[in-house]
């Protein structure tokens, strides 16, 4: 059960230190709102909300504003949160899906396709660049929870399809629909996570030079300062020389 995700390392390392934290904490809250209003408010009752706050503590995301987040689903008077998925390519024809929550399918979508023709990409039909991906749940923890064997080894009690062990510290990968149930058997073995998140996993990558990067960037981050935008996925690859350099 071996993996190689040199592009989930990247993700992982890159998003939150190029985005603003205001802006941040409101799309966090804003995934809160709309898991508490699908479902239960007790996130213990609400996988969906259990994940959403969570990924929010991982963020520092203050216990008063996921709270707030949290009562507002049942306020009544809240803004309707549509999800779109929209998929396209970025420079060097590397696969792009921007997941957005909006109040108007018409704003977000012009603004959307407005930032891919700008940033030297395009932006697709839904499933145009899907089947580069798969749905998966990850998991990760700290280096320091463990060595590779004992972190392996918790993953396949736990129904783990897949893991990662680095000096960054440990990705475990499971099926999408599996991700609860795991990352419960994984905190009862190793305690509680850093990061716990349904994300896209690519099947194949796109090997970018340091120019090819540098543009990606810049379309991701101008794609990631939308407030529509919750998060931006791409199956780049690079080696560690381009992302030093970066």
């Amino acid at each position: 059960m071996a993996g190689h995700s040199k592009w989930a390392n990247i993700q992982h390392r890159k998003g939150r230190q190029d985005a603003a934290r205001s802006k941040l904490f409101s799309k966090l809250s804003k995934e809160i709102t709309v898991a508490a209003k699908m479902g239960d408010p007790d996130p213990e009752k609400n996988p969906r909300l259990r994940m959403a706050v969570k990924e929010a503590k991982s963020s520092s995301v203050p216990k008063d504003v996921i709270e707030r987040a949290i009562k507002k689903s049942s306020a009544g008077d809240g803004d309707e949160y549509e999800e779109i998925r929209y998929e396209g390519y970025g420079p060097d024809g590397v696969a792009v899906i921007v997941e957005a929550m909006t109040d108007n399918r018409n704003r977000t979508a012009s603004n959307v396709r407005s930032t891919f023709s700008k940033n030297g990409g395009n932006l697709g039909e839904t499933g145009s660049v899907g089947f580069m991906f798969e749905r998966k749940g990850e998991i990760t923890y700290p280096a320091d929870i463990g060595d590779a064997d004992t972190v392996m080894m918790a993953a396949i009690e736990a129904g783990a399809e897949d893991v990662e062990s680095a000096e960054e510290g440990h990705i475990i990968w499971c099926m999408d629909t599996d991700l609860n149930d795991v990352s419960r058997a994984l905190e009862a073995e190793l305690g509680e996570s850093l990061s716990t998140k349904l994300i896209w996993k690519p099947v194949t990558t796109t090997e970018l030079d340091l120019e090819g990067m540098q543009k990606l960037m810049k379309l991701i981050d101008a794609l990631e300062d939308d407030d529509d935008v919750q998060r931006v996925t791409s199956n780049f690859e690079a080696s560690d020389e381009v992302m030093d350099q970066l």
